[in-house]
């Protein structure tokens, strides 16, 4: 038999909220977190947009231990960190470093941790020969694995510690490794996140590629517009989300609350062929992830309530709704509801992923349906296919039982996930 299981604990830092209650709240209220960084026109960048999540020194000093408060750099490993503890402890669970059995492990994944804003103070003293300066932290925090390594510094778990890394997809790719880890007993509860940095030297590589938000840099938060018929390029983010995994048997055991129940899931590649590229999607793999999700589920598309997309504010989230579409092959008038938080927060990259499962979880076990902001022209490709009220401009105060959750990521990357509400 297949282990059930559940979500017993959430974290997130995003640019619009830093924990989960302001998270909730920021969905509800369509709040943007969404900037204008004036050092970015100054270096040429036309997309002067970002998400930076507002962490502080107050901030870190009193939700981190010491040493990463004030010694930690990296962005990244400072959200990871953040997002991670709070989802542990909100899961009822206590910091008992080498106190739990191989049983509990980890799974965080990051995206271009290297890359985060820290490196500049890392590049200088290396091209000046003063390479010995950099310290014993250089290494840490920019391996991939790094931001794992830093919380695990705190946590003490003794299971499996490891990391992924697979662009847009990380952080929903991390939370299915994790379920089909216990679902097959090989763990019994699993800490999953996945964080992105922030900063020019990320930033910079989306911006020369030209697949950033350019005309809005007088109006931040109308740049992100998923789904809009004037969506002209994503606006790239930083952040972190962090979600406790463990057997239902065992969520119910130590009387756990429940966020919701992963169902299933699947993860795939287009193979970079027939459509498919290093940017794009091959449609057939994209429609095959979905329905494969769906069967491993046991769910039929008439069930879902509501699709929890990339749609990332580009030109392809058209194509994403056709995939949607044919995947789901429902009467136009029985499309389910569908939104994204990333007319709020941006792009996040491997932090997207994360952070939208936890929005899909929250919406779930709320009854909400978080409105989707700059949509007041769809495109019209997507209008032929959605009823207009099932992309909510508006909060929906609506009792939904299931969501279908997908990232698309570079490389051809493709990864699904079903949840569903549970009552306690």
């Amino acid at each position: 038999m297949k282990n059930r299981v559940v979500i017993t604990g959430m974290g997130v830092v995003a640019p619009n909220a830093l924990n989960v209650d302001e998270f909730r709240k920021a969905l509800q209220e369509g709040k943007s977190g969404i900037k204008r960084y004036e050092n970015l026109g100054e270096i040429n960048f036309k997309c002067q947009l970002g998400g930076k999540p507002p962490v502080t020194q107050e901030y870190k000093d009193e939700h981190l231990p010491h040493f990463v408060a004030q010694k930690v750099k990296n962005n990244a490993v400072i959200y990871a960190c953040l997002s991670g503890l709070e989802a542990w402890n909100d899961a009822g669970l206590e910091i008992k470093p080498g106190g739990y059995d191989r049983k509990t492990g980890m799974l965080v994944g990051s995206g271009a941790l290297g890359l985060d804003s820290f490196i500049e103070h890392k590049i200088y003293p290396i091209d000046q020969g003063n390479h010995r300066k950099l310290g014993s932290r250089s290494v840490p925090e920019s391996m991939s694995s790094g931001a794992g390594a830093y919380l695990n510094s705190i946590l003490g778990l003794r299971g499996r510690i490891f990391s992924n890394s697979s662009a847009c997809i990380t952080g929903s790719e991390a939370v299915l490794q994790g379920f089909e880890m216990i679902q097959s007993g090989k763990m019994e509860r699993m800490l999953c996140a996945s964080s992105e940095g922030d900063g020019r030297y990320i930033w910079g590589g989306f911006d020369a590629m030209r697949v950033l938000c350019s005309d809005s840099n007088e109006a931040p938060e109308k740049g992100s517009r998923p789904m809009s018929a004037t969506s002209s390029g994503f606006i790239p983010s930083g952040g972190s989300g962090a979600l406790v995994l463990e057997t239902l048997e065992a969520a119910q055991a130590r009387g756990a609350k429940i966020y919701a129940e992963i169902l299933g899931g699947e993860v795939n590649s287009g193979g970079q062929t027939d459509g498919g590229s290093m940017t794009a999607q091959n449609p057939q793999a994209v429609v095959d992830c979905i329905t494969t999700a769906l069967e491993r589920s046991g769910v039929a598309p008439e069930e879902i309530d509501l699709i929890a997309g990339h749609l990332t504010s580009t030109k392809g989230d058209p194509y994403e709704v056709i995939n949607w579409s044919t995947a789901l092959n429902l009467p136009k008038d029985d499309f389910p509801y569908i939104n994204t938080p990333k007319s709020m927060i941006g792009h996040c990259v491997a932090g997207a992923g994360s952070i939208e499962l936890v929005a899909s979880a929250l919406q779930l076990a709320e009854g909400f349906i978080h409105p989707n902001l700059n949509v007041e022209e769809i495109h019209p490709e997507i209008e032929k296919l959605v009823p207009l009220e099932k992309i909510p401009s508006k909060l929906i105060k609506k009792d939904i039982k299931t969501v279908i959750k997908a990232n698309f990521g570079f490389g051809d990357l493709n990864c699904v996930l079903v949840l569903r509400k549970m009552n306690n």
